[in-house]
């Protein structure tokens, strides 16, 4: 089959977040000073050659993107300012938008505008569910813990699921990567590693480990706060060393993404330099999970709640937006589909590709 070009595909990925990739005059210094580039594997040259070509077939079967965690080396050396870093950053985006079958990810990710009116649609929800309910706390309680719960039911299986076997169809299945059952599960150990401990990210920046060590800390401390309030019922336990863990991840959780906003803030790294709203969005909403779960159960402690509906509401809010909109459509995406991109990449070093 010939392959597809596409020319107008660079000002397709604009509206994704790449900046100045045609700029790039194919030096190769951005392979050169890349910790992945191999005899074998070109990163990420070979990804802004095809974005310039238009060749979104092979981008769509590679799964280079998600093996590249943006230390930010290509863009601080590139002598043409193509931004080769930001240009991997977009292709995520893109990809996530193409793995998504409700079109919802796309749409999201190139209209501000639209994202808001998503947000404000959500939050209007909340009010008048509080309001059907008679503003009853309890209620509004149990809802919310039930609301996480079917929230994770639903993301999982009818969001994450299909658009996880798009992405096993486009770089396994497309590529005819034939991999035996049995290797699914021995590779799952890749899968997981990478999942919780971001390995690839330490590996990227060897000289730093503290952006690694931040990642980890906060994977781990959303875990937890996830299943602390979802299966241990942070609000209406009575368990001090609950309670107690409770406070902790939150405040970990609060300040892990406040160095995250500040780093955005000030600019100060590659990666920062040209933040998208999706960006925002993923660390502003984290840092108000935090926030407000932590004000929620202090709230709760010192017999407030009852009298101060509205941070609940405020709470059931940050958390339905976080549901429904950030988590299925938004940045946070990228944990998943890189933890299946590196476990892909482990069944294709396995096999090969036929």
């Amino acid at each position: 089959m010939a392959t597809k070009i596409n020319p107008a595909f660079s000002k397709e990925l604009k509206k994704y977040g790449t900046v100045n990739m045609n700029a790039c005059y194919n030096c190769g210094t951005c392979t050169a000073i890349c910790s992945l580039s191999t005899n074998d594997e070109s990163f990420p040259r070979e990804m802004v050659r095809n974005s310039v070509l238009g060749l979104e077939d092979e981008i769509k079967s590679s799964l280079k993107p998600w093996e590249c965690y943006y230390c930010g080396e290509c863009t601080t050396n590139c002598p043409q300012e193509a931004n080769p870093g930001e240009l991997m950053m977009s292709l995520r985006r893109w990809l996530t938008a193409k793995y998504d079958w409700t079109g919802l990810s796309g749409l999201l990710y190139k209209s501000l505008p639209l994202t808001i009116l998503a947000m404000a649609i959500v939050f209007v929800a909340v009010l008048f569910f509080a309001d059907s309910v008679s503003y009853n706390l309890e209620q509004m309680l149990h809802f919310g813990h039930y609301f996480e719960i079917i929230a994770i039911g639903i993301m999982m299986v009818v969001i994450f699921l299909p658009n996880l076997l798009t992405m096993w169809y486009f770089t396994i299945v497309k590529t005819n990567t034939k991999v035996p059952f049995k290797y699914y599960f021995t590779a799952l150990k890749d899968l997981f590693v990478n999942m919780f401990t971001q390995k690839r990210s330490k590996d990227c920046d060897e000289k730093n480990n503290f952006r690694w060590l931040e990642h980890l800390v906060l994977v781990l401390s959303y875990l937890s706060l996830l299943f602390t309030t979802v299966f241990l019922n942070w609000f209406a336990t009575n368990n001090v060393f609950v309670i107690i863990f409770g406070y902790v991840v939150s405040l970990l959780i609060f300040m892990v993404t406040i160095h995250f906003v500040s780093d955005r803030v000030k600019k100060n790294k590659s990666l920062n330099k040209f933040s998208q709203p999706s960006d925002w969005f993923f660390v502003i909403w984290l840092l108000l999970m935090g926030i407000t779960a932590f004000l929620v159960r202090l709230f709760i402690d010192i017999d407030l709640l009852e009298s101060n509906k509205w941070m609940y509401i405020i709470h059931l809010t940050v958390l339905a937006q976080w549901a429904i909109i950030i988590v299925p459509f938004g940045k946070w995406t990228h944990f998943l589909y890189r933890s299946f991109g590196m476990y892909f990449a482990k069944l294709k070093s396995i096999k090969g590709t036929k």
